[in-house]
């Protein structure tokens, strides 16, 4: 099982994966960096885990 993440970074996250649908994929090194420039996330940590779920999420929803 894994980590639960809070609501705050799966908001942020689908949202910017509405907004921005062919600026991610499932590369978590280009999903860092897109998050850094579409958003002003000041916490490494944040951005990390934002990307990260993105990462998922995107690989989940091609399924």
């Amino acid at each position: 099982m894994g980590r639960i993440r809070p609501t705050y970074i799966k908001r942020v996250a689908i949202d910017l994966v509405n907004k921005y649908p062919k600026a991610f994929n499932d590369d978590f090194e280009n999903n860092k960096a897109m998050v850094g420039s579409l958003t002003d996330v000041s916490s490494v940590t944040m951005r990390n885990r934002i990307a990260g779920y993105i990462t998922r999420y995107v690989d989940q929803v091609e399924i």
